[in-house]
């Protein structure tokens, strides 16, 4: 007699939307992850938002798709998105935290190299003048921020022998750095380095971060390189800090306001190097988002740990 096996039932593939804009290589993404690719609806599981940067529209999408579990946003910050109110515990969100850091953090070394060797006010000269500018070699170097930017940045800066500290919320050690404290210790800190770099996500917390008071306790002459978000800095006081010499430099890849207006003071500072938010262009960012979408997918596919999963209490 043959005997019949009770058959295990397969559990269905979850549905993964996209929207608006999905590069082309999406779908395929999803059907090599072992998902179903389908429209914004009632199925929808899994959602990739990929843009325009930002949470315009979102709010309509997440309405249209009431059992979604999981969103992967485009962008490494999610302040837009905390701003506008839709994120909660609710589902489980990814961000692309840690996956540009590298191109962010040659960035930040670029900036901060230009900045002490006073590369935009030389490059401009039109005489020969004075010998100027800083090594960073050496260096003491304050790094805001322990995420995925400020450990590639670690990488970078150990030629240079810097002695590097960083700033965090919790004191655990983080690889490459001589020390690490929390943020308690910011001000005390700023008065010793040579550069302080800005990793840290924006949050309530962080939000002009280095005001007045902060940006005075900094070296005499020391050199501020903002590769993160514009609103950590208090940007009134940095011009007139800036002005009056008490600081050497200030490069920026982000600024408050951005985009900066014509004709703001920044602009006029020859200690100022300002790029327009370009740490990090589309040519750059583009394979690693898709690098990040596609491991997410199969991670979502198979109930293993996203990467890039938000804190949504911590805000980033």
């Amino acid at each position: 007699m043959q005997l019949v096996h009770d058959q295990v039932p397969t559990r269905p593939a979850p549905a993964v939307s996209a929207a608006p804009d999905a590069p082309g290589w999406v779908a395929a993404a999803v059907h090599d992850a072992g998902a179903r690719f389908v429209p914004v609806g009632p199925q929808t599981q899994g959602l990739l938002w990929f843009g325009p940067l930002g949470a315009s529209g979102l709010g309509e999408v997440l309405s249209a798709a009431p059992h979604i579990r999981w969103v992967q946003l485009p962008s490494a910050g999610v302040d837009a998105y905390l701003r506008a109110g839709l994120v909660d515990d609710r589902i489980t969100w990814t961000s692309a935290k840690g996956a540009f850091a590298e191109p962010v953090a040659e960035h930040a070394l670029a900036l901060t190299l230009a900045a002490l060797r006073r590369l935009p006010e030389r490059a401009r000269a039109r005489s020969w003048g004075a010998e100027a500018g800083l090594s960073l070699y050496d260096a003491d170097v304050l790094l805001v921020g322990a995420g995925g930017i400020a450990r590639a940045l670690l990488e970078l800066l150990a030629p240079f022998r810097t002695r590097t500290v960083v700033v965090r919320r919790r004191a655990d050690p983080v690889a490459g750095a001589d020390r690490v404290v929390t943020t308690e210790h910011l001000t005390e800190e700023l008065g010793q380095a040579d550069v302080v770099v800005l990793a840290a996500a924006l949050t309530d917390r962080t939000r002009a971060l280095l005001g007045a008071p902060e940006l005075a306790a900094m070296k005499p002459g020391a050199t501020l390189v903002n590769i993160a978000r514009g609103a950590l800095v208090d940007t009134d006081a940095l011009v007139e800090l800036l002005s009056t010499g008490h600081l050497g430099a200030a490069a920026l890849d982000v600024t408050d306001p951005e985009p900066l207006p014509a004709g703001h003071p920044l602009w006029d500072l020859p200690n100022a190097l300002i790029t327009p938010h370009t740490a990090d262009t589309p040519e750059m960012v583009d394979p690693l988002l898709r690098e990040r979408v596609t491991a997410n997918l199969r991670a979502f596919v198979t109930g293993e740990p996203l990467s890039g999963v938000v804190d949504v209490r911590a805000g980033y």
